[in-house]
C-alpha cells in the first residue's frame, strides 16, 4: 500500500484543478473557466446557476432582513475580463450575450433593495406618453397595478418600476407592436439600466425561428414573460406568466368549470386536443404527429392545416382529412367532457389551451419540452398537471389511463384552486406577479409552499400578518390544531350612555357570563366624551373601552392589538342576544373557523329588470351573508379589511355610515369562496332593531335600505364579481324544537325563544 502526504494530495489536486480550469468553455461541455480557488457555482432546479461565479457572497443565502446586507457585486463586475484570461473575444460574445444582456442577474446582484426599505414594496407606473399606441391587455396590467395596494404615484416612493410603453408584443409582424422601443426606453431618466424594472411580455420573435429576443436590451431588468424557456429563465429573478387572450377578464374572472365531485372522475374522453397544425418550421413536429395516437373514441386528437392565408400551398396528403375529422367536434364540448387535455407546444413554447384546461377542469397534459411552467417558483404543478415529453408521444395515452381515480380527482380540484386563486382574471396574473417579488425583497416574511398551494392561496394569505399558520383560519385541519377555545367581544357603541337600563348594558352583562368570552371591547363612536369607569357594569372578565379611530364605522374592523383571541364576537349596540345563543354561536364556529357564523342573515339577488344586484331582508329559506351585528368570525378578517380592501370602498362606507357589514361578507366570501352560517333563527332580532326609537339607529334612516342596494352593485364592481354565496343551510342545537324533555337539552333558553 502506497501513502500520500496530506500536502502531496493537495499538490496534485491543485495541479489537476488548474489544467481544467485553464481548457476554453466548449459549446455543450461541462467545465467552465474558473481560476484556482474560485468555487463552482451551483446548480439549481432549473438547470442554471444559481449563484454567479464571480460574485458570490457565502451569506446570500442567508439574507433575511433587506438592507442590512449588500446586495452582491454588479453585473458589470461580474464581466470582468480577469476571469476571461484564457478565452477568445468571440466565445466571450457567446457566453455572455444570448437573449438578455443581464443572463445571470439575480436579485442579488441587479436588484436595489435599498430602494424598497424607507417605504415598503411600492410601485410606480411611468405616466403614458401622447401619441404613444397601447393594447387593451397592457392597459388592463396597468390598471390593475394602479388599483392595487402596491401602487404609488411618486418614484420618490417606488421600489419597482413599470414601463407605460407596450412590451407585450414583440414579434415584428404584429400590428401591435411598438417600434423604436430601444431609444424610447434609454431615454427615461428613471431607467437606471433596467435596475428595478419589471417588463411584461406575452409575444416575443417572429416568423421564421420565434426566439425569445424582444428587440431591445432589457439590462438589468426583471422580465414577466409567457412562453419563456428554462434556458432563458433567470431563476429567483424572471416570472414566468401564462399566455392569456385579449378578452381575458381584467377583474373579477369566472369561476372554473367543475360544480361537483363525480366519482369515479371519469369523462366521456380521456384525453383531447384541438388546434392549428404547423405544416413547416418550428412547433410543427409535435402537432404533425399526433395523428398516430389519434383514435376517435376517448382519445380525440383533432387538428386543422386551414390556418393562414396561403395554407393551400403548403397542405400535405392529411389535411383533407384532418380537417373534414377536425369540423365534426366541437370544441367546448370535448374540453368540458375530457379528463384530461393535452397542451403541446405551438410556434411559441406557451399556449391558450393551457388556461382553458385549468378552467375546464381538464388535467393538462404538457407536451412542451423546455417550458418554464407560469409562476413555476411558488406553484407545485405536478398537483395539477401531467408532464409529458414530446420525445415520448406514443407513451402519452397509456400514461395517463395508468393514472389512479384517485389521483386525478385530486389534480382536477387542484386545476380549480389554481385557475380562481392566480389566473382567471389579468389583475391576478399581475398581483401574483408582485406579490412574488414583494416575497423576494421581504424574505423574513415571505410565504410558505403550502400558503401558495392550498386555499384560500397566496394572494389571501398575508405574510406581514403572520409567517406562522396558525395565526390563519385556513390551516387548522392540516396542522392538527384547534382556534383558541375563547372569543373576545366588540360592542360597536353609537349612542351616549344616559341609563342603565340600555339596551347596550344588558348585553354587555349577557356577553361577559358566556363561559367563551375572553374579555369585551367596548368600540366608543359617540361624539359624547367616554363615561366614567363606574359607569359600565361590573364583570367576571375585563372590558376595555377603545375610542374609535376618527369616528367612523370602519373602526369597528380595526386589527387592534387588544384582541387576543382568535375569533372576534362582532356586536351592534342594540344587538339583542342571551349567553345561552352566544355559547352555541362559538361552538358552531370552532368547526367553521374561515367563515362568519351568527343571527341576523341578509340575501342578494339579480333584478332582471333594472339588470344590477338587489338586496333584501325578506324572511326565506335561503340566504347569502350574516350581519356583523351579530356575528363571529376569526380577527385575521379585520387586518384582510384593512389592508387588502381599497381607501375608496372604505371612504364610501365611513360617509354613509353604512354597509360595512356587506363589504366584510363580501370579503370573507370572497376568501372562503364558502356561504356564511346562520345559527338558530331568532326572528325577534329584526323586529327588537327596527323598533329602536334611538335617532342613532341606522334602521331608522329612510335612506338606509337604498343605501345598501347602492352598496351591493359598488362592492361587485370592485370584486370585478359576484363572491357571496347562497346557503340553505341553518345550524340548530341537537334536539331543537324536538318533542323531548327540556331537560334532555343543553341549549334550553334557546327553545324559549
Amino acid at each position: 500500500m502506497r501513502w500520500i502526504s496530506f500536502r502531496t494530495c493537495e499538490r496534485h489536486l491543485k495541479q489537476k484543478v488548474g489544467d481544467l480550469s485553464a481548457q476554453p468553455l466548449q459549446p455543450g461541455g461541462r467545465w467552465r473557466n474558473v481560476p484556482v480557488g474560485v468555487p463552482l457555482s451551483i446548480r439549481g432546479p432549473h438547470g442554471s446557476d444559481e449563484r454567479s461565479l464571480t460574485g458570490y457572497h457565502p451569506g446570500a443565502r442567508w439574507r433575511r432582513f433587506p438592507g442590512y446586507l449588500q446586495h452582491f457585486s454588479s453585473w458589470e463586475q461580474d464581466r470582468s475580463d480577469d476571469h476571461n484570461e484564457h478565452i477568445s473575444p468571440r466565445q466571450k460574445r457567446d457566453a455572455y450575450s444570448g437573449v438578455y444582456s443581464g443572463k445571470r442577474c439575480r436579485m442579488e446582484s441587479c436588484f436595489d433593495f435599498s430602494l424598497c426599505e424607507r417605504n415598503g414594496f411600492k410601485v410606480y407606473v411611468y405616466p403614458q406618453q401622447k401619441g404613444e399606441k397601447m393594447s387593451e391587455s397592457y392597459q388592463n396590467i396597468l390598471s390593475s397595478i394602479e388599483g392595487s395596494r402596491f401602487y404609488t404615484p411618486d418614484p420618490g416612493q417606488a421600489c419597482l418600476f413599470v414601463l407605460s410603453l407596450d412590451t407585450l408584443d414583440r414579434d415584428q409582424l404584429s400590428p401591435q407592436y411598438v417600434h423604436n422601443l430601444k431609444a424610447k426606453i434609454q431615454s427615461l431618466p428613471l431607467w437606471n439600466g433596467g435596475k428595478n424594472h419589471i417588463i411584461f411580455n406575452l409575444y416575443s420573435g417572429t416568423w421564421p425561428d420565434y426566439t425569445e429576443d424582444l428587440g431591445f436590451d432589457i439590462g438589468l431588468a426583471m422580465l414577466a414573460k409567457a412562453s419563456i424557456s428554462t434556458e432563458n429563465f433567470r431563476p429567483n429573478f424572471d416570472i414566468s406568466i401564462p399566455l392569456f387572450s385579449k378578452d381575458h377578464p381584467r377583474t373579477g374572472g369566472e369561476r372554473g368549470y367543475l360544480k361537483h365531485n363525480t366519482i369515479p372522475p371519469f369523462r366521456k374522453y380521456m384525453l383531447v386536443f384541438k388546434g392549428k397544425r404547423y405544416l413547416t418550421g418550428i412547433g410543427s413536429d409535435t402537432r404533425n404527429a399526433l395523428y398516430h395516437v389519434h383514435n376517435s373514441e376517448d382519445v380525440v386528437l383533432l387538428t386543422t392545416c386551414k390556418h393562414g392565408k396561403d395554407w393551400q400551398k403548403h397542405k400535405d396528403a392529411r389535411c383533407d382529412k384532418d380537417n373534414a375529422e377536425y369540423d365534426k367536434y366541437d370544441y367546448r364540448e370535448m374540453l368540458y367532457n375530457s379528463t384530461f387535455c393535452l397542451v403541446p407546444r405551438g410556434r411559441r413554447l406557451g399556449s391558450f389551451r393551457f388556461l382553458e384546461a385549468l378552467q375546464a377542469a381538464c388535467v393538462p397534459v404538457m407536451l412542451s419540452n423546455g417550458w418554464e411552467l407560469p409562476f413555476s417558483e411558488i406553484i407545485d404543478w405536478n398537483t395539477a398537471a401531467v408532464m409529458g415529453d414530446e420525445r415520448l408521444l406514443l407513451q402519452i395515452p397509456s400514461t395517463v389511463r395508468s393514472i389512479h381515480q384517485d389521483k386525478i380527482l385530486s389534480l382536477r380540484q387542484q386545476t380549480q384552486f389554481l385557475w380562481e386563486a392566480y389566473f382567471n382574471s389579468v389583475e391576478k396574473i399581475v398581483l401574483t406577479t408582485l406579490e412574488i417579488i414583494q416575497d423576494r425583497v421581504l424574505q423574513h416574511t415571505s410565504r410558505s409552499n403550502l400558503m401558495w398551494n392550498s386555499l384560500p392561496g397566496g394572494l389571501f394569505t398575508q405574510p406581514q400578518y403572520s409567517t406562522y399558520l396558525g395565526d390563519f383560519p385556513f390551516y387548522y385541519a392540516k396542522l392538527g390544531v384547534k382556534p383558541y377555545p375563547k372569543f373576545t367581544a366588540i360592542i360597536h357603541l353609537v349612542t351616549p350612555l344616559v341609563s342603565q337600563s340600555q339596551p347596550v348594558m344588558k348585553l354587555l352583562v349577557a356577553v361577559a357570563k358566556s363561559q367563551y368570552c375572553a374579555q369585551v371591547i367596548v368600540l366608543w363612536n359617540c361624539d359624547k366624551p367616554l363615561p366614567a369607569k363606574h359607569r359600565w357594569p361590573a364583570t367576571s372578565v375585563p372590558v376595555i373601552v377603545i375610542e374609535g379611530e376618527s369616528k367612523v364605522i370602519s373602526s369597528r374592523f380595526l386589527p387592534y392589538d387588544t384582541i387576543p383571541t382568535d375569533s372576534v364576537l362582532s356586536l351592534d349596540e342594540d344587538t339583542v342576544l342571551s349567553t345561552t345563543e352566544v355559547d352555541f354561536a362559538f361552538t358552531v364556529w370552532l368547526s367553521f373557523p374561515d367563515r362568519i357564523v351568527g343571527y341576523p342573515a341578509r340575501s342578494h339577488f339579480w333584478d332582471s329588470n333594472k339588470e344590477r344586484w338587489g338586496y333584501t331582508s325578506k324572511w326565506t329559506n335561503d340566504y347569502s351573508m350574516v350581519l356583523t351585528g351579530a356575528a363571529i368570525y376569526h380577527k385575521y378578517y379585520h387586518y384582510l379589511y384593512t389592508t387588502y380592501l381599497p381607501a375608496s370602498l372604505k371612504t364610501m362606507v365611513d360617509q354613509m355610515s353604512n354597509c360595512e357589514d356587506i363589504l366584510m361578507n363580501f370579503l370573507v366570501s370572497s376568501v372562503s369562496k364558502l356561504p356564511p352560517i346562520k345559527v338558530t333563527q331568532k326572528k325577534q332580532y329584526k323586529e327588537t332593531m327596527m323598533g329602536q326609537s334611538s335617532r342613532a339607529s341606522r334602521w331608522a334612516d329612510p335612506d338606509h335600505f337604498a343605501q345598501r342596494q347602492t352598496c351591493m352593485n359598488k362592492f361587485a364592481s370592485w370584486f370585478g364579481t359576484m363572491p357571496l354565496v347562497h346557503s340553505q343551510m341553518r345550524l340548530d342545537p341537537v334536539l331543537f324544537k324536538d318533542q323531548v324533555s327540556i331537560l334532555r337539552k343543553k341549549y334550553r333558553d334557546i327553545e324559549r325563544l
